[in-house]
């Protein structure tokens, strides 16, 4: 490939679709290559099977009792890609305003293109408080997305999620009782986690990423705590450390990492908790000095990419610009030009005003959809290899059709409920975020 970047006028369009991509590597007619074969078959070849299915998260491993999707009844396995689009069509056109479509970022294009509103998960999650009148809400994304809008939204609103094998392998990597766990054997070295010291600061601050579960969110809002998302983690950790000596960061390492070394805090003061461990690993003296301390967790989308990667993109394309996840490990954010969230890639793209050649570390879908919507800018995945999100893939124009259709027949499927013990202390932990701004900033 030419290290020039093309002119608009001689620019091959790119196809959004990383499903065509994959189909094309599969019959041959593409020399690309993808981590997993099976991402050419309909998810429903996976629902029976356990595991997160083909993709970025394969090698995970799935707790006991993950939520397993159902069969799907034939006539939306057996339809073709076409009949599926017209039925999603005229299923919304028929419910109108009584449903709203969520897409997220991460979702292929087949299913995005019948979203009302593409975002990531805050933005999301948001756009479901935005549609009060509608009936239900139908989210493209994964299970903690979906748990987030019911939180969110009216009691009444129904939230179905397509295919309830959409899990996330991150949240799946900090389960309640491990957290419950933690916190126990942290009060053993640290003492009363509830009572201010003299300063009025608590020992331990939980703070959790977006990407969670409702009982992790309930969790927190119990103990004081907060959501983040990765646009707004480093003003969430500076309300965390107004508040307390530290921060029990979970589940996300990388997140919470490249945060607080971003804001001084040395890596030495930030021990790793695994669950799998007495006291996570570490040493008591360790977690007594301890600023931040890291839940032994990743997503497996962004763990893909590396500095060899960024290396070569640099040596075939120079003045190539690299942008990447802050859910990226360490050394691939510090060896980027910039990191930022789903968004902050999306705006800094859009916001180019010359020609430019892009390396993004994120997700496939993103990433493709990014280089059709900018055919004036080069625009490539940083990672060569076609892995999308395991668990945002098992959402198929399929599973939309069936949820849509059974809506105009009277029937709500798939319907995800937070339990009302859960959703109140987990309500208080978002409202926090919501609450919290950036030092400066004009309220």
């Amino acid at each position: 490939m030419s290290a020039t970047p093309l002119t608009l006028q001689s620019r091959p369009a790119t196809d959004p679709s990383v499903d065509h991509a994959i189909q094309a590597i599969v019959s041959g007619a593409s020399t690309d290559s993808t981590c997993s074969t099976d991402l050419a078959v309909g998810p429903w070849d996976f629902d029976t099977r356990p595991g997160y299915g083909p993709g970025s998260s394969m090698g995970d491993v799935i707790p006991t009792g993950a939520p397993r999707q159902g069969e799907l009844p034939a006539a939306y396995r057996e339809a073709s890609d076409e009949e599926l689009d017209a039925r999603i069509r005229a299923a919304k056109a028929t419910l109108g305003d009584r449903v709203v479509v969520l897409g997220h970022f991460y979702q292929r294009e087949e299913v995005v293109r019948h979203a009302d509103y593409v975002g990531d998960s805050f933005q999301l999650a948001g756009a479901a408080t935005s549609r009060p009148e509608a009936e239900a809400i139908v989210f493209c994304g994964v299970h903690f997305m979906a748990e987030t809008a019911d939180l969110l939204s009216r009691p009444e609103q129904a939230v179905i999620l397509p295919n309830l094998a959409a899990g996330c392998s991150m949240a799946d990597m900090a389960d309640i009782d491990q957290v419950e766990e933690c916190w126990e054997q942290l009060a053993d070295v640290l003492g009363d986690l509830e009572t201010p010291d003299a300063a009025g600061l608590l020992p331990v601050i939980p703070v959790t990423y977006m990407n969670s579960s409702a009982a992790i969110k309930g969790f927190v809002g119990r103990h004081g705590g907060i959501v983040c998302t990765s646009s707004n983690a480093r003003t969430v950790l500076e309300w965390a450390f107004e508040r307390g000596r530290r921060v029990l960061f979970f589940p996300d390492q990388h997140l919470g990492r490249n945060t607080a070394k971003a804001m001084g805090v040395p890596l030495d003061r930030m021990p790793m908790w695994n669950p799998r461990k007495p006291l996570g690993g570490s040493s008591p003296e360790a977690i007594d000095d301890s600023r931040v301390i890291l839940w032994h967790g990743f997503c497996s989308v962004h763990r893909r990419f590396t500095v060899d990667q960024i290396d070569k993109a640099r040596a075939e394309h120079p003045g190539v610009r690299v942008i990447v996840h802050p859910e990226c490990p360490m050394e691939v954010v510090d060896a980027a030009d910039e990191a930022g969230s789903t968004d902050v890639i999306r705006k800094a793209i859009g916001a180019a005003t010359e020609p430019t050649t892009f390396a993004v570390g994120t997700e496939i879908n993103l990433v493709q959809r990014l280089a059709a919507q900018y055919p004036q800018h080069e625009i490539f995945c940083l990672d060569p290899v076609v892995c999308p999100c395991s668990t945002m893939y098992r959402i198929h124009p399929g599973y939309l059709a069936w949820v849509l259709e059974s809506l105009v027949a009277g029937e709500v499927v798939n319907r995800i409920t937070v339990p009302s013990s859960v959703a109140g202390p987990a309500t208080v932990a978002l409202e926090r975020m919501l609450a919290a701004q950036p030092h400066g900033a004009v309220k």
